[in-house]
C-alpha cells in the first residue's frame, strides 16, 4: 500500500499551542517511542529549522541565568506527521512526536514588544524567557502563541542536564510537574480560572472529570460526588490555599508542592465545614473528642442546637434519641468520628447511621441470656444446655468449656479474653498467619470417667488456644494494619515505631501456635502415658529466643504507645476503632501487649499442678520437673537479659545527660554501681564549691560538674526530643588510679568529707581529689566501702577495707566550712567571672601545631649545649603541653597536667601513704 508523508515542525505560532487541536485525529506518541536522540530522519523529510532561546527584558539581566544557558545544548522541538491511509483519500492521521536538535544559535535578548516581529520566524523555533508572568509583554507573547518558559525552568534544566522541555502552554516552573488535579466545589468561575492559570504555569495538568489518574483533588467544601470517590481511593484532598503558597515558592530550586511536609499543611481537614455535637459519651470522653474535633478543622456544640450537621451517638449506652433530629442532621455512631481521623479524611455517613438498638431478635437473645432473673431449676438446665451446645459449635476447642472449682477464685491467663471462634472474630485484618486459620481437629468421645490430670491438661489446651487467639489478635487487628502500603491518608506509624510496639510478637506467635498444635494431637488423642513435658522441652530454645526481645523492652514499647496516642491522632483515632471491637474484649492495646510478659509465669503453675495429678510410676513426672525446670530457666534467662538491658540503659542516661561524655563509656562489660551528689572541696577537678557528680562504675569514675549554662535540646532523627544535658564532663578515671580512699574524721570544720588520692599515669606525683557528700540517701561509710570494693576487684585484690585510711582533715588541708555562706558564693562567682574575663580578651589563643612547632625550635636551640634548670623546667611544661595538644578526646588516659601545682604540697603528706 502506498503511503504518502510528510514531517511539519511546529513553531509557537503554529496551531499545536491550542490543546483544541487534540481530537480524536490526533494520537500522543511517547517519546522514548519516536525520534529520541536523533534528529536525522527529521532532517531528511522536512526543511531546516533553527533553534533559539530569546531572553526577555529582566531575563537578559541575569547572569546566572545567562550561564546556565550556556550549559544547555538541547531543546525539545514538537514535530507533526501527516500520514494518509490511501492516495486519493481525505482520512489522515495527525501524530504528534517530540524530538530533541541541538541549540544552534546563542541566545539573544529582547527589550520590547516591537521587536517579536523580526524575531518571529517560521524558520526558528523559539522559547521566550520571560521573569513576570503578570506584565504586558508576557501577555502579549502568549496572545500569539508564543513558546513562554521561566527562568527557574532553565535553572534546573542546567542543573540536571536536560533539555528544555516543550510545553504547549507558558510553562515558569516545574513545581507541579507529574501532578493531575481536579477541582470541585468552586462556584467563582473567576477564581478556579486563576487556579487553574496557575497549576499549568507549574507544569500541572488538569482534568475536569475524576478518574484513578488524578493525584490531587482541589476542593472548595466537603461534599460532592467527586470528593466521596477521593476519599475512597484515597486521593489527597487539598485547599485552594496549597497552589497559591506553592505559587509563591516557584522561584525556589528543587522544590515540589507533592512533598509531604509541604503538602500536608494545606489538606482538607476531615471535619472542615463540619459541626458536631456528642451524647452518650463521659465527660473526660466528650472533652477529648471536642478538642480532637477542634484541631481537625471542626467546630462543636450543644445536643439539639440546630446548626449542628452530625450528632455523634455512644451506640453501647444510647438507646433512645432524647428528640426527633431533623434530616438534614446525620446520626451517626462513634466510629465515622475516629475513622475520619485515622484515614485523615471525612467518612461517608451512610455507613455508620445510628440505628435504636431495641430490635425483637436482639429483646430475645438478651432476656434468654438475663441470669439475673429467677428461674426455675429446669429452665436454667435448658439454658446450660443450650450454651454448652452453642460452645460445641462456635469454641476452637474441641471440648466443652469447663472450668476447674479452683479456678473461680483464682485468675489464669486465659480467663480475662476467651476469643471464639465467631463470624465476628474470623474477619480478615491483612494477612492472616497460616496458623491462625487452621482449624481444629475433629472432636472425639470425651471419656466417662474424667481423671483430675486429664482435666488439668485440658485446661492448659484451653488457656493456651485462648492465648494463641491473642496473639492472633494482636497481629490481625492491630500490627497488619499499621504495616499495609497504601494507608489512606499516610503511614499511621513510622516503621521504627511499629517494631518498638511490636518487637518480636510474632515470633512468640509462631512457637506458641506450634505447642497449641501439639496439645491439641495428645488431647484429641489422649492417654494417661503421653508426655506433656516432652512438649515444652522440644521448644524451650525457641522459647529463650523470642521472649527475652520482647520482655526486656515491654517498658519501651508501652511508652511509645502513649507518646504516639497523644502526639498523633490518627493513631489515637486508630486504636479507638479497633480497641472497641469484640475481639479485643475491652481491653486495650496495651494489656494485650502484657500477655506475653504474664504468660510464661502461667504455663510454670499448670505444669506444676498437673505434676501433682501425676502418679509417680508415670514417666511423664520426671519429665514435667524436667520441663518446669527449663521454663525457670528460661525466666531467668528473661531476667538476667532485662537486667543487663538495664544496666546499658542506665549508661546511655549518663552519656545524654553527661555534655561531652567519652563515647568509650559504652561497653558490654561495664555496668553503672552508684551515683554519689557531691561538692569539690578543692581545686581539683575543678574550683572549691563547684557541685560534682560522681558516677561509678565497676571499673572507672565518671567526673562530671554541673553546667552553669544550659542550652538547647537535643532531638533524635525520628523527632524524638531529649532534655539538654545538666552536667559536663571532667573525667574518666580508671579504678586502677585510685591507691588511697580518705575517710576525712568528723570535725567542727568539716563534715561528711572524703578525699581520693590518685595517681595519673603521665604524673610523677600522688593528686588528692577532695570531696563533701551532699546526699544523705546513702551513707558516707557505705559510699567508701562500696568503692574500695570495686577498686580491689578492679586491681585484683582481696583486702578492700585496706584501701580506706581514715585522716585528720588538717593533714591535707581539707575543711567543709563556709561552704554556702554568701562570701564564699561571691568569691566563686568573682573567679567564674574572672576566667570569662580572661577568655574574652585572650587575643593569642595557640593552636596544637603552634605548639608542637613551638617545642620543635626549643628542641633544636638548646642542642650542643647542656640545659640549665631554667631550660629544664621550660621544655617539661613544653613537654607536658605538648602531650596534652596531642590527645584527640578526653578518654581514659590521664588527668589534666594542672595537678602538678598540687603535687608538690601532697608529697608530704603522702609518702607514708603509698
Amino acid at each position: 500500500m502506498a503511503e504518502n508523508s510528510a514531517l511539519t515542525p511546529t513553531t509557537g505560532s503554529t496551531s499545536l499551542a491550542d490543546s483544541s487541536i487534540f481530537d480524536s485525529k490526533v494520537t500522543e506518541t511517547s517519546k522514548e517511542n519516536l525520534f529520541i536522540g536523533s534528529t536525522s530522519y527529521v532532517e531528511e523529510e522536512m526543511p531546516q529549522i533553527e533553534t533559539r532561546v530569546i531572553l526577555v527584558q529582566e531575563a537578559g539581566k541575569q547572569e546566572e541565568l545567562t550561564k546556565a544557558l550556556k550549559t544547555i545544548k538541547i531543546m525539545e522541538v514538537p514535530v507533526i506527521k501527516i500520514k494518509e491511509s490511501c492516495p486519493g483519500k481525505s482520512d489522515e492521521k495527525l501524530i504528534k512526536s517530540i524530538v530533541n536538535m541541538e541549540i544552534k544559535v546563542p541566545f539573544v535578548k529582547m527589550e520590547s514588544v516591537e521587536e517579536l516581529k523580526s524575531l518571529d520566524s517560521p524558520e526558528f523555533e523559539n522559547v521566550f524567557i520571560v521573569t513576570d508572568f503578570q506584565d504586558s509583554v508576557f501577555n502579549e507573547l502568549y496572545k500569539t502563541d508564543c513558546r513562554v518558559i521561566g527562568p527557574p525552568v532553565v535553572l534546573n534544566c542546567a542543573q540536571k542536564g536536560e533539555p528544555l522541555p516543550f510545553s504547549c502552554r507558558p510553562l515558569y516552573c516545574t513545581s507541579m510537574m507529574n501532578l493531575v488535579l481536579c477541582f470541585t466545589g468552586f462556584r467563582k468561575k473567576e477564581e478556579l480560572v486563576r487556579l487553574v492559570t496557575l497549576v499549568h504555569h507549574m507544569g500541572g495538568v488538569i482534568r475536569k472529570d475524576f478518574n484513578s489518574k488524578v493525584t490531587h483533588l482541589v476542593a472548595n467544601c466537603t461534599q460532592g460526588e467527586k470528593f466521596r470517590i477521593a476519599v475512597s481511593l484515597g486521593t489527597p484532598i487539598m485547599k485552594p490555599e496549597w497552589i497559591y503558597k506553592a505559587w509563591e515558592r516557584r522561584n525556589e530550586q528543587d522544590f515540589c508542592a507533592s512533598f509531604d511536609e509541604f503538602r500536608n499543611e494545606f489538606k482538607v481537614p476531615p471535619f472542615q465545614d463540619c459541626i458536631l455535637s456528642f451524647l452518650g459519651f463521659s465527660d473526660e470522653e466528650k472533652t477529648n473528642m471536642e478538642e480532637m474535633t477542634e484541631m481537625q478543622g471542626g467546630n462543636y456544640l450543644p445536643v439539639g442546637d440546630e446548626r449542628c450537621t452530625h450528632l455523634i451517638v455512644e451506640e453501647n449506652i444510647v438507646k433512645e434519641l432524647p428528640f426527633e433530629p431533623s434530616k438534614k442532621l446525620y446520626v451517626v455512631k462513634q466510629e465515622w468520628f475516629w475513622g475520619s481521623i485515622q484515614m485523615d479524611a471525612r467518612a461517608g455517613e451512610t455507613m455508620y447511621l445510628y440505628e435504636k438498638a431495641n430490635t425483637p431478635e436482639l429483646k430475645k437473645s438478651v432476656s434468654l441470656l438475663s441470669l439475673n432473673t429467677p428461674n426455675s431449676n429446669r429452665k436454667r438446665r435448658r439454658l446450660k444446655e443450650t450454651l454448652a451446645q452453642l460452645s460445641r459449635e462456635t469454641d476452637m476447642s474441641p471440648f466443652p468449656p469447663r472450668k476447674r472449682p479452683s479456678a473461680e477464685h483464682s485468675l489464669s491467663i486465659g480467663s480475662l479474653l476467651d476469643i471464639s471462634n465467631t463470624p465476628e472474630s474470623s474477619i480478615n485484618y491483612g494477612e492472616t498467619p497460616k496458623s491462625c486459620t487452621k482449624s481444629s481437629k475433629n472432636s472425639t468421645p470425651v471419656p466417662s470417667k474424667q481423671s483430675a490430670r486429664w482435666q488439668v491438661a485440658r485446661e492448659l489446651y484451653q488457656t493456651e488456644s485462648n492465648y494463641v487467639n491473642i496473639l492472633a489478635t494482636i497481629i490481625q487487628l492491630f500490627q497488619v494494619p499499621l504495616e499495609e502500603e497504601g494507608q489512606r491518608g499516610g503511614p499511621i506509624l513510622a516503621p521504627e515505631e511499629i517494631k518498638t510496639i511490636f518487637g518480636s510478637i510474632p515470633d512468640i506467635f509462631d512457637v506458641h501456635t506450634k505447642i497449641k498444635d501439639d496439645l491439641e494431637d495428645l488431647i484429641v488423642n489422649w492417654d494417661e502415658s503421653k508426655s506433656i513435658g516432652d512438649i515444652f522441652l522440644k521448644y524451650s530454645k525457641d522459647l529463650v529466643k523470642t521472649y527475652p526481645p520482647f520482655v526486656n523492652f515491654f517498658e519501651m514499647s508501652k511508652e511509645t504507645i502513649i507518646k504516639c496516642e497523644k502526639q498523633k491522632p490518627r493513631f489515637h483515632a486508630f486504636l479507638k476503632i479497633n480497641q472497641a471491637k469484640p475481639e479485643c474484649g475491652r481491653q486495650s492495646l496495651v494489656e494485650l501487649l502484657i500477655r506475653p510478659v504474664q504468660r510464661l509465669p502461667s504455663v510454670a503453675l499448670l505444669l506444676n499442678d498437673l505434676k501433682k495429678h501425676t502418679a509417680e510410676e508415670n514417666p511423664d513426672k520426671s519429665t514435667l520437673e524436667k520441663a518446669i525446670g527449663s521454663l525457670k530457666e528460661v525466666m531467668t534467662h528473661i531476667n538476667e537479659d532485662k537486667r543487663k538491658t538495664e544496666a546499658q540503659k542506665q549508661i546511655f542516661d549518663v552519656v545524654y545527660e553527661v555534655d561531652g561524655c567519652p563515647a568509650n563509656l559504652l561497653s558490654s562489660h561495664r555496668s553503672l554501681v552508684q551515683r554519689v551528689e557531691t561538692v569539690s572541696l578543692g581545686e581539683h577537678p575543678c574550683d572549691r564549691g563547684e557541685q560534682v557528680t560522681l558516677f561509678l562504675f565497676n571499673d572507672c569514675l565518671e567526673i562530671a560538674r554541673k553546667r552553669h549554662k544550659v542550652i538547647g535540646t537535643f532531638r533524635s532523627p525520628h523527632g524524638q526530643t531529649r532534655p539538654p544535658a545538666s552536667l559536663k564532663h571532667i573525667h574518666l578515671m580508671p579504678l586502677s588510679q585510685i591507691k588511697k580512699v580518705l575517710d576525712i574524721r568528723e570535725t567542727e570544720d568539716c563534715h561528711n568529707a572524703f578525699a581520693l588520692l590518685v595517681r595519673p599515669p603521665t604524673e610523677q606525683a600522688n593528686v588528692l581529689l577532695s570531696f563533701q557528700m551532699t546526699s544523705e540517701e546513702l551513707p558516707k561509710e557505705n559510699w567508701l566501702k562500696m568503692l574500695c570494693r570495686h577498686v580491689a576487684n578492679t586491681i585484683c585484690k582481696a583486702d578492700a577495707e585496706n584501701l580506706i585510711y581514715t585522716a585528720d582533715p588538717e593533714s591535707f588541708e581539707v575543711n567543709t566550712k563556709d561552704m554556702d555562706s554568701t562570701l564564699s558564693r561571691a568569691s566563686r562567682a568573682i573567679k567564674k567571672t574572672s576566667k570569662k574575663v580572661t577568655r574574652a580578651f585572650s587575643f593569642s589563643k595557640t593552636p596544637k601545631r603552634a605548639l608542637r612547632r613551638a617545642l620543635m625550635t626549643s628542641q633544636s636551640s638548646v642542642e650542643g649545649r647542656s640545659p640549665s634548670s631554667n631550660d629544664k623546667h621550660v621544655m617539661s611544661r613544653l613537654s607536658s603541653t605538648s602531650s596534652l595538644a596531642g590527645i584527640p578526646s578526653p578518654s581514659l588516659v590521664s588527668l589534666p597536667s594542672f595537678f602538678e601545682r598540687r603535687s608538690h604540697t601532697l608529697s608530704r603528706s603522702t609518702t607514708h601513704l603509698i
